[in-house]
C-alpha cells in the first residue's frame, strides 16, 4: 500500500505529517497529488471524507515558495463559514514546519476587521463567496496575484444560490491560473462551469456519488409521523455506550429547533444543535463542544454539516429521508470516515417512502429495513404540517379548490379597454390620419404643417 514517503513531499511536510499520525493517503490524495502539482487543470469528484482538502493542499504547500508580497497567490473558496475555519485550520495543520501565512473570511462578522487582517498580508485566502467579492470589489483585497483557485464543495454552493458570485469573482481572477474544483456529485450546473471555465482538466473520481460505502452498515425504520421518530430516536440512543457521538439530520431549520427542543428535554445538555439561523458564535460552540465530547448528540441541517469534517462520529441518525437522494450519501458519509466503520440508521414516514426507494435506485442498494420496537409509543401528536387540512365549503375565505382558477370577479376585457397601448407615437398617429394635431401643444407637429412659416 502506498505510504506518503511514496508521495515525494518536502521534509516540511513530512514531519506535519508526521505529526499527525497518518501514513497512508487516502485514493482521492495520492491520485491528487501529481495532478494537482502538474499545474493543469482538476476535477476531483469524491464522496465526503476521503479528505479532499489535504488532496489539493498537499501539492499545493508542497510548491509554494516563500514571499513576502501582500496580495493572495491562492484563493480557496467554500460555502459556509465553518467550512472557512476548518480549512484553516487543517491548513495550519500541514503547514506547521513551512512559513506561510494562511487567512479566512467569511459573512456575518465584521468586514473592517477582515479589511485590516487582509492588509497585513497574506499567501492562502480562504473565503465564502459573498464576502470575498464584498472584499475585492472595495479594492481592500486584490486579486491580481492567484495562481490557484480551488474551489470546495462546489456542489453545494451552485445549491445555495453562489452561481452569479462565483461568476464575477472569475471575473476579477487573473486569466492565467490554475483551477482546481472538488465536489462529491457531478451536476449538470457542476459540468456546466467546468465547460465554460476550465481548460481541459484531468478528472479524477474517487467512489463516486450513488456507491454505497462499504464501511459503512446502513438499516431504516418505517415510523408513522414526526413525534414518533422522536420516541424512536430517544430509545435508540439512549444506549450511551453504543451511540456515543451521533449526528442527527433534519431536512430544515423549522424541524431542527423543534427536534432540539423534544429530545434536550430527556437528553439534556448531552444535546446541541446549528443551522443558519443561529448566530455564528452559537454555530461555533455547538460544532466544537460536539466535536469535543462534550455533547454527545448534535442536530443538524445538510448545508451546515456538509464538509465538516468531525471526528469519529459513531452514528448518522436520518431523522428526515432526504428530497435528494445524493445529500443521503452526504450524509452517511459523515460517518465511517477515513476507512473507518460507521453505522447509519433512516427513518421514513409514508409519505417519505418514495424519497426513500429513490435512494435505493441510485445505491443500486436495499437498505434492511428493522423491526419497529415494540416498547416505543406510537405518538397520537402530529406537527401542523402533519395535521389534516379541512375546508370550510361555506367559509368566504376557503380558497377555491382549483387555485389556478379565476375568481369570482374575473371578467374578460371589453372591446374599448383591449385595444393595444402604443405609448406616445400615439398622438402621431392620430394627427397623421386626420391632418391635425391631437395636442395643442404639438410643436413640432405645427411647425411641420406651417406653410413657409416660422416661429
Amino acid at each position: 500500500m502506498i505510504t506518503f514517503k511514496d508521495l515525494n513531499l518536502s521534509n516540511q511536510l513530512q514531519y506535519a505529517i508526521d505529526d499527525m499520525g497518518f501514513e497512508h493517503p487516502t485514493p482521492i490524495q495520492a491520485e491528487a497529488f501529481n495532478v494537482v502539482r502538474s499545474g493543469k487543470d482538476v476535477v476531483g469528484i469524491a464522496q465526503t471524507g476521503t479528505g479532499k482538502t489535504f488532496a489539493y493542499m498537499m501539492p499545493i504547500l508542497r510548491d509554494l515558495k516563500f514571499s513576502k508580497q501582500v496580495n493572495p497567490r491562492v484563493l480557496v473558496l467554500v460555502p459556509t463559514r465553518e467550512l472557512v475555519l476548518q480549512v484553516v485550520e487543517e491548513i495550519e495543520k500541514l503547514a506547521e514546519y513551512i512559513n506561510v501565512r494562511v487567512l479566512g473570511v467569511y459573512g456575518g462578522t465584521n468586514i473592517n476587521t477582515q479589511k485590516m487582517a487582509v492588509a497585513q498580508g497574506t499567501d492562502i485566502i480562504v473565503a465564502t463567496p459573498g464576502r470575498l467579492y464584498d472584499l475585492a470589489i472595495s479594492r481592500a483585497l486584490q486579486l491580481k496575484s492567484v495562481q490557484k483557485l480551488v474551489i470546495d464543495e462546489v456542489d453545494v454552493m451552485l445549491d445555495l444560490g453562489f452561481r452569479f458570485q462565483l461568476l464575477n469573482i472569475f471575473d476579477v481572477l487573473p486569466s492565467k491560473r490554475q483551477n482546481i474544483m472538488f465536489s462529491a456529485t457531478m451536476t449538470d450546473d457542476v459540468n456546466d462551469l467546468i465547460n465554460d471555465y476550465f481548460d481541459g482538466p484531468s478528472q479524477i473520481s474517487i467512489a463516486v456519488s450513488g456507491t454505497p460505502l462499504d464501511n459503512i452498515e446502513q438499516q431504516c425504520y418505517d415510523v408513522p409521523n414526526f413525534y414518533t421518530k422522536v420516541n424512536l430516536l430517544a430509545h435508540i440512543i439512549k444506549d450511551v455506550e453504543t451511540y456515543r457521538k451521533v449526528l442527527v439530520f433534519v431536512s430544515n431549520k423549522k424541524s431542527a429547533d423543534r427536534l432540539f427542543e423534544a429530545v434536550e428535554e430527556i437528553f439534556g445538555s448531552d444535546v446541541c444543535v446549528i443551522h443558519s439561523n443561529k448566530t455564528q458564535n452559537y454555530r461555533i460552540r455547538s460544532i466544537r463542544q460536539f466535536d469535543e465530547g462534550e455533547n454527545r448528540i448534535l442536530v443538524a441541517t445538510d448545508v451546515m454539516a456538509r464538509g465538516l469534517d468531525l471526528d469519529e462520529i459513531s452514528h448518522v441518525i436520518n431523522f428526515d429521508t432526504p428530497n435528494f437522494p445524493e445529500n443521503y450519501m452526504h450524509r452517511i458519509g459523515r460517518t465511517g470516515r477515513a476507512e473507518h466503520e460507521g453505522r447509519s440508521i433512516l427513518f421514513s414516514t409514508p409519505k417519505e417512502q418514495e424519497d426513500k426507494d429513490a435512494i435505493e435506485v441510485l445505491m443500486n442498494f436495499e437498505i434492511p429495513k428493522m423491526e419497529f420496537p415494540e416498547a416505543v409509543e406510537i405518538a397520537e401528536r402530529l406537527t401542523p404540517e402533519e395535521r389534516p387540512k379541512h375546508i370550510e365549503h361555506n367559509n368566504p375565505h376557503t380558497k377555491p379548490k382549483d387555485e389556478d382558477a379565476p375568481g369570482p370577479a374575473f371578467h374578460e376585457k371589453s372591446e374599448k379597454n383591449s385595444k393595444e397601448n402604443l405609448g406616445g407615437s400615439y398622438k402621431f398617429i392620430i394627427a397623421e390620419k386626420y391632418k391635425k394635431p391631437k395636442t395643442r401643444g404639438d410643436k413640432s407637429y405645427n411647425l411641420r404643417n406651417k406653410k413657409g412659416k416660422r416661429f
